[in-house]
């Protein structure tokens, strides 16, 4: 892989590794939304700025699509997946599983399973679970760990990685 060398210089050096990845260089994202089959494909940072535009197109299909409620996400969880992609040495398309939650999504879905956390970093537009298309699920986590941005959640089982701006821990 073409990152595979840069990715064991990234281990060693996580915080350093996750700002040299964030180059002013252009950032784009091909995002496609599960549940809504939504896709969009962006360059939300231009090499200087972020671009509004494009950030509320993302903001839009990170939406909570059970009560089509959109909230501004923190543009750091891109980036996140931005040096993720950058680590692994691929630009895949993201599957976007859940971004924002509103409270009433979060609390219903936490009647329905014991994984959903009370105060969820997505009822913040904080989080975001995704997947990166023909990417093995346990690269994108150990990608996402080495970035040491935020949380990092690992959930094979419904095969997806869990990433967040909050502190910085894993399950």
């Amino acid at each position: 892989m073409a990152g595979g060398s840069f990715f064991a210089l990234g281990a060693l050096t996580p915080k350093m590794a996750f700002a040299s990845l964030l180059k002013e260089e252009p950032r784009s994202l091909a995002l496609n939304n599960l549940h809504t089959g939504e896709k969009l494909d962006t360059e939300y940072f231009n090499g200087q700025d972020y671009v509004r535009k494009e950030l509320t197109k993302i903001n839009h299909i990170c939406r909570d699509f059970r009560r089509n409620e959109i909230a501004n996400m923190d543009k750091r969880l891109f980036d996140q997946v931005s040096a993720i992609q950058q680590l692994i040495g691929c630009n895949a398309e993201v599957t976007v599983i859940s971004g924002y939650r509103s409270p009433a999504t979060n609390e219903m879905l936490r009647k329905k399973s014991g994984g959903v956390a009370k105060k969820s970093y997505h009822m913040l537009g904080q989080a975001l679970d995704m997947r990166l298309e023909g990417v093995p699920l346990a690269e994108v986590r150990k990608a996402a760990l080495s970035l040491k941005a935020g949380g990092v959640g690992y959930y094979p089982k419904s095969n997806f990685v869990h990433i967040d701006t909050g502190p910085v821990r894993s399950w």
